[in-house]
């Protein structure tokens, strides 16, 4: 889902002067956040189910066939990355359900409403998700 599309259905939660992180109101505007993403995802997973059984047609052309194939396995490599992100959804409405949400899983501080605007499904804070990036890139070389 492009996030401008995530923008423009949820405007960024704007704390009032001091409010708590994390209190029900943003951990309520965080959950219809996520709840509203994951229905569309599904909704999307749904009708592609749909239309791969409606267009099931036998090219006798060779290259139409070849056109065909390509086009369901992007689709269906596009859904797969999506039912991915259905998962790591479930994960962030579950630790909301926990009260664990919006703190990094590595060193506990908070993550930040701009970045779980920005990600909804962040586990790390800015600094955290830096080094395991620059992990990553030692390890890949």
């Amino acid at each position: 889902m492009p996030d401008d599309t995530l923008q423009k259905q949820f405007p960024p939660y704007v704390a009032e002067k001091g409010e708590e992180y994390m209190s029900e109101k943003q951990l309520a505007h965080f959950r219809e956040m996520l709840e509203s993403v994951k229905r569309e995802l599904a909704g999307d997973i749904e009708r592609t189910v749909h239309t791969m059984q409606d267009e099931a047609t036998v090219f006798a052309d060779p290259n139409d066939r070849a056109s065909q194939e390509s086009d369901i396995a992007l689709e269906l490599r596009n859904r797969d990355r999506e039912r991915k992100l259905i998962k790591k959804i479930d994960e962030a409405i579950a630790r909301i359900n926990a009260g664990e949400y919006g703190y990094c899983d590595s060193c506990g501080v908070e993550i930040g409403l701009k970045r779980l605007e920005a990600r909804p499904t962040a586990t790390l804070c800015i600094d955290c998700k830096t080094l395991e990036e620059m992990r990553e890139r030692q390890v890949a070389k």
